[in-house]
């Protein structure tokens, strides 16, 4: 289970450098592999390998017919690529995410319990500005128990 998030920086190959306390988590649970794709193209979304066959496996499941799990597949496709993290903790973040997320220098590692999202630090900054919670969201929550 990954928590919180940090600043990071993604240099000139397009390498992401893991923040430490997520490399630990991830190396001791998960392993080197990883899944790192997109599906909106705003953002990059870095999956443990496990992780993300469980929901290929899901995936699998479904009827070949289902539309959304086309449209799914498509963009993750798309956007995907697998990756391994080097002995110094860096991942390479596909060029078509980094180019279509606006990822260079300064990125916000942000956790999402099984996953972690990765985003232009900028753009993130502004996204939580123009999309504040709302007592709404609260409200919602509570009704899901939490």
């Amino acid at each position: 289970m990954f928590r919180g998030s940090a600043v990071a920086t993604i240099d000139e190959k397009g390498r992401l450098k893991i923040p430490t306390d997520f490399r630990r988590a991830l190396e001791d649970r998960f392993g080197p592999d990883f899944f790192v794709t997109s599906v909106s193209g705003e953002q990059a979304l870095i999956y443990p390998l496990p992780i993300w066959e469980e929901i290929e496996s899901r995936l699998s499941s479904l009827p070949a017919t289902d539309r959304v799990k086309d449209r799914y597949l498509e963009r993750v496709s798309y956007f995907g690529q697998q990756a391994r993290l080097d002995a110094q903790g860096r991942l390479l973040v596909p060029p078509i995410v980094r180019s279509a997320a606006g990822m260079s220098g300064e990125v916000v590692v942000s956790a999402r319990i099984d996953h972690l999202v990765v985003w232009n630090r900028e753009r993130f900054e502004r996204r939580l500005a123009e999309h504040p919670f709302t007592d709404d969201d609260f409200a919602k929550l509570t009704e899901r128990g939490i």
